[in-house]
């Protein structure tokens, strides 16, 4: 009797661990043969299975279509075959949602794009029926050749925690840390077309495979990543060389522009944000502008910044002191819908990212958040000089601090006289306190070499 209980106990065992999800273990999501597991949601795209592969067909005059899990996946890594008419667009859901107290039921949640078009944006990150483009491939140009046309595609999707990572045919194409959605259904999209373009084209996947259970990450790969966390510092971040600027809890390597201690009134740190305040009643907060301890020569600068309704500010870099004024060139932060700024200067060189008084942002509608929504600002000084200007995933500008051109622009503006104007090898970061109440976070720096 006790052996047979023995036995008894260890089949159990045996059992439980085989049920157990082992590392590198898949699971097919489509089994070849129907669709049981999935769901039509949005529009009324066609979804057909043909030869062991799911084909998706446009209709006309309808919205874009998503043939979605049944089930909802937090955690997992996901690989599909893909192959795409050169003229349609497409997408992978991931963590969405379809909820009818959000605008009536429509489809929302991250989607890796599929875009066989001259912009070559597959693999990057957007967020459907939400806030548009996370990550694209401006951001990473070296994956726009991953893709290729008129064959079959291998994507990899890695979600794990806040870290979605994409891959197309083995190139590290996005690196997102985000936080919205921790969770939600896996969804193949067809895009919607307008009556002028003809129906019937067709995208078709196989091979859509998933991982669950003891997910082993792909070690760090050496692309951009966009960090939407507030204050947070990702492994590939560090891996990168990137450090917090603002710790976001306290006044530690900052003080006033003016003086060797930080302001005592003026400036807030709250709830990991820190503000410049608005003047009241026509008093001056008496803030004033704050700068880093230390001075910078070549560096990449991230950091998300909030407008108020009518605001203006700025961040400077290369910041020295001229006849007891602290100078240096100027990413402007300004509302340019209701600051008079906006309108003076040169054909737009003081509106939001412009090099203020210099040169002018040239920025797309899709670069372009409300007031009151927070941006991703970015600054790249390289080692050879040139500069750029990141509004939101877009590149808005660019220079070359010894060019001819970058000297006409010099000579031309209110720093004409100033000996060196932005010239400096080195300097300080500034915030600036222009009397309005603008709000920054997640300010990151990596040197560059």
């Amino acid at each position: 009797m006790k052996s047979k209980f023995i036995i008894l106990l260890s089949l159990l065992f045996s059992m439980n661990l085989y049920a157990q999800p082992s590392e590198g273990q898949w699971e097919n999501l489509f089994n070849g043969k129907d669709l049981i597991g999935w769901k039509l949601l949005g529009g009324k795209a066609i979804y057909e299975i043909k030869d062991g592969e799911l084909v998706g067909t446009t209709v006309s005059n309808t919205p874009n279509s998503f043939l979605s899990t049944e089930k909802e996946y937090g955690d997992f890594i996901l690989e599909v075959e893909l192959l795409v008419h050169p003229s349609m667009n497409s997408g992978i859901q991931i963590r969405s949602l379809s909820k009818k107290e959000y605008q009536n039921g429509r489809v929302h949640g991250y989607q890796v794009e599929i875009d066989p078009a001259a912009r070559a944006w597959s693999g990057g990150i957007y967020d459907e029926g939400r806030r548009g483009w996370l990550y694209n491939l401006e951001l990473n140009p070296a994956a726009k050749t991953a893709f290729k046309n008129n064959v079959w595609n291998k994507y990899r999707i890695e979600c794990i925690g806040n870290s979605i990572r994409t891959w197309v045919n083995g190139i590290p194409v996005a690196h997102l840390i985000d936080a919205e959605t921790s969770k939600g259904f896996i969804a193949m999209q067809v895009h919607s077309i307008p009556a002028s373009e003809p129906a019937g084209r067709q995208v078709r996947w196989k091979n859509i495979r998933i991982q669950t259970g003891k997910l082993k990450p792909s070690a760090p790969e050496h692309i951009f990543v966009v960090n939407t966390v507030p204050n947070d510092l990702s492994r590939q971040e560090k891996s990168l060389g990137y450090r917090l600027l603002w710790d976001g809890k306290s006044a530690k390597g900052w003080t006033a522009a003016k003086n060797e201690i930080f302001p005592k009134n003026g400036w807030t740190i709250q709830d990991g944000v820190l503000s410049v305040l608005k003047d009241q009643a026509g008093q001056p907060a008496v803030g004033g502008d704050i700068v880093t301890t230390k001075q910078f020569a070549a560096f990449e600068l991230k950091f998300d910044f909030k407008l108020t309704e009518g605001a203006n500010s700025g961040l400077k870099y290369f910041v020295n002191t001229f006849n007891g004024s602290a100078l240096g060139l100027e990413y402007q932060i300004l509302d340019d819908e209701k600051h008079p700024d906006a309108k003076l200067g040169i054909k737009g060189n003081r509106t939001l990212a412009s090099l203020y008084d210099l040169v002018p942002a040239q920025k797309v509608p899709a670069s372009i958040k409300k007031v009151g929504e927070w941006n991703q600002g970015m600054i790249r000084v390289l080692p050879d000089n040139k500069v750029e200007h990141w509004l939101n995933g877009y590149k808005v500008l660019e220079f070359n601090r010894l060019s001819d051109e970058f000297k006409a622009f010099i000579a031309q503006s209110k720093f004409k006289n100033v000996p060196g104007f932005g010239l400096s090898s080195a300097g300080k970061i500034m915030l600036q306190d222009h009397g309005d109440a603008v709000s920054f976070r997640s300010v990151k720096i990596r040197e560059l070499k």
